[in-house]
């Protein structure tokens, strides 16, 4: 695991001089601790380097052949090819007999020379051969071509600027902000998509002018030509198949005429009609992938353990490792204090149970003293909460190993969330007559008790009996928004609006406010879901969080709290193998009424203890809703209300004390939406 930065320049005003390509690199020293490569090269024979040139950047972590054979940024035998890599190809070693096999020789034993000879041998066909996690930037010196890429789901960041005599990239923003002439104008729109979905979406980054590479993308650029991003792999080519009930009478025609082969190449080559396969075939199939996954990323020269916060997919795959592994694993869990959202016990029966070597830490809300540092290391705006334990779980955890596996990817693909079982719940809804519906929207709901517990099905009850009569996607945003249309109007600032009109934002401001229905923050959630128009209405949401909120958040959140700490964080649920199956998979194999994760719990059930598998789905963030009325309370109103925050114009002040008034008084459960507001304001006090 590493940290790449670098770029190309054209004209002498915008060369990247050793001492700023030594300030980027040495940003990210948190992420490769163990060595640092630079280099830099003509970009025109003969011309002088300061008038164009490649410059690349390399800050490592060792973990696989833990010596300084794979040095980066590495290059081929006649130095025509170069490269700086962040991340694993866990499938190296097939890869390497594959080459072999085709007359290449290697130098090294390492990852980084395999990707490289793939790319010489294949061209970017490669990218569809690599098992991995990864970020990469090549100079192909013969094609006169710079590359970037990124893995399919998007577990390794990469931002970039691209100017007209230049294009500067890196893992992260601290790094990229280090070249010369980088601008840190505040992105409006980007502000408006934070509040909503809790993170910054791709292409954006907080900065306007500076970009996120998609997931599955690769960026190709060449003097005198405009750059283009290409996806190399799109879920929905595999997932828009009739394998559901659908009530669809051209779907269902398509399904019968088996239109859809959803074939799926195993790793030795043989082909598999996953859409012919029964339940009980496809669990078979998913069990083998899952123990092939999760014994490649058990390769390691580093010491290794797991992630276990006993839920379903962190067991399945410590069971899966203790199979593979001939000495104890090290396993890591977090608690809190607070009952509600404490899992301890049920990580330590799964400790128990595969006999691992078990720490636990408990979360105080002595939180205090890292959340500034937890938001400025992030560089960005970022409202997971959950961000605060897996910070403190990758802290613990790097003081015993170097890279820990975990179970991500388990909720998006095999249906976890109790957001799907909502879902499916309000497709039988909207089949109800309309003055049933009414009832339900309005009456019915205003007798429920109006809880405050952020974990009360009453308060998830009231959520969802208000969202009766809208569409789909709008539905499902008002769910997962933080700030809502409607509380996202009232939040932002009449100078909010004047300021972004003068940035060109789509929206127009005459003085008015924009009404709730002008503000479009559903734009990146809405194109990911006419992506999978062909599937069931669940699984096209949870694919769709495949293509958002998997990556944005979840892979943001892991990628950022591990490299903090120079940990290397790997998900055997993230497999290729284990995502193909997993998008051809019949919503009601995952989901059926409160039950989630049906195939994956069938295809371990051995694994799973049975306490582990009838306990309902928790989530992992921190109690802020009690921390804020009491040990964080005082933090919340500085930022938010004291001297300072006048400074902050992009919000109404006199809404944000509602809010925290209401919360303190225990009339509503603000904790998102103040934390939201919070980390954005000690995020902009530093930048």
């Amino acid at each position: 695991m590493c940290g790449i930065c670098g770029g190309v320049w054209t004209t002498r005003e915008k060369e990247i001089t050793s001492e700023v390509l030594d300030r980027a690199t040495d940003a990210m020293t948190r992420r490769g601790p163990d060595d640092r490569g630079v280099t830099r090269a003509r970009l025109r024979s003969g011309a002088p380097l300061a008038e164009s040139g490649i410059a690349l950047g390399h800050r490592r972590l060792a973990i696989i052949d833990l010596s300084s054979a794979g040095r980066q940024p590495f290059c081929n035998a006649s130095q025509t090819v170069w490269l700086t890599f962040n991340g694993e190809i866990y499938n190296y070693v097939e890869l390497r007999a594959e080459l072999e096999a085709r007359g290449r020789r290697f130098r090294t034993r390492t990852d980084v020379e395999v990707l490289l000879q793939a790319y010489e041998e294949f061209g970017l066909d490669c990218l569809a051969k690599f098992d991995g996690m990864f970020a990469f930037a090549l100079w192909d010196a013969e094609k006169a071509r710079l590359i970037l890429a990124r893995d399919r789901i998007g577990k390794k960041p990469l931002v970039y600027r691209l100017e007209r005599d230049r294009l500067v990239f890196a893992s992260e923003l601290k790094s990229l902000l280090q070249f010369n002439d980088v601008p840190r104008e505040l992105d409006l729109v980007a502000l408006r998509q934070y509040l909503t979905y809790q993170y910054v979406p791709y292409p954006r980054t907080i900065y306007r002018g500076v970009a996120k590479l998609p997931p599955a993308s690769y960026l190709i650029w060449r003097e005198g030509e405009e750059p283009s991003v290409e996806r190399y792999w799109r879920a929905e080519q595999l997932a828009n198949f009739p394998g559901e009930r659908i009530a669809s009478k051209e779907l269902r025609a398509l399904r019968d005429e088996r239109a859809y082969g959803a074939a799926a190449l195993d790793p030795n080559g043989a082909r598999t009609d996953l859409g012919e396969l029964t339940f009980d075939e496809l669990a078979r199939e998913l069990r083998r992938r899952l123990e092939d996954a999760t014994r490649v990323r058990m390769r390691s020269d580093a010491p290794f353990g797991a992630f276990l916060s006993g839920g379903v997919d962190s067991t399945v795959v410590v069971g899966m490792m203790r199979k593979f592994s001939a000495t104890k694993i090290r396993t890591f869990s977090i608690g809190f204090d607070e009952r509600d959202y404490d899992e301890t016990q049920f990580a330590r029966r799964t400790a128990e149970r595969f006999g691992t070597d078990h720490t636990e830490f408990v979360v105080k809300p002595n939180a205090r003293e890292i959340i500034p540092e937890l938001v400025e290391y992030f560089d960005e705006p970022f409202a997971d909460s959950s961000a605060i334990p897996t910070w403190y779980l990758c802290q613990t955890t790097r003081r015993e190993v170097t890279v820990a596996l975990g179970g991500d990817g388990g909720d998006e693909f095999f249906a976890g969330y109790d957001r799907y079982k909502a879902v499916e719940l309000a497709k039988f809804v909207m089949r109800a007559p309309r003055t049933i519906r009414r009832l339900l929207a309005g009456p019915v709901r205003a007798i429920l008790p109006n809880s405050v517990r952020q974990r009360s099905p009453w308060r998830r009850a009231r959520r969802f009996l208000e969202t009766i009569g809208m569409d789909a996607v709008e539905q499902y945003l008002q769910w997962i928004a933080i700030f809502n249309r409607s509380r996202l109007g009232a939040a932002l600032s009449e100078e909010y609006w004047s300021h972004a009109r003068r940035q060109g934002d789509e929206l127009e401001y005459d003085g008015v406010r924009p009404s709730a229905d002008e503000l479009d923050s559903v734009d990146f959630l809405a194109d990911a879901l006419g992506k999978f128009n062909r599937r069931n209405p669940t699984s096209a949401i949870s694919f769709a969080d495949v293509l958002t909120y998997l990556p944005c958040d979840i892979m943001t959140k892991v990628d950022m709290t591990s490299m903090r700490h120079s940990l290397e964080t790997r998900s055997p649920l993230l497999d290729p193998n284990v995502v193909e199956l997993a998008l051809v998979t019949p919503i009601e194999y995952k989901l059926r009424g409160r039950v989630g994760k049906r195939l994956l719990r069938a295809a371990c059930r051995d694994l799973l203890p049975e306490e582990i598998d009838a306990r309902p789905k928790t989530g992992f963030g921190a109690p802020l809703d009690l921390w804020f009325r009491g040990e964080l309370n005082a933090m919340l109103k500085d930022a938010l209300l004291g001297a300072n925050a006048a400074r902050s114009k992009w919000f109404n002040q006199d809404y944000v004390s509602r809010l925290v008034r209401e919360h303190e008084d225990g009339r509503f459960d603000h904790a998102a939406r103040l934390w939201a507001l919070l980390a954005f304001r000690l995020w902009e006090a530093r930048n």
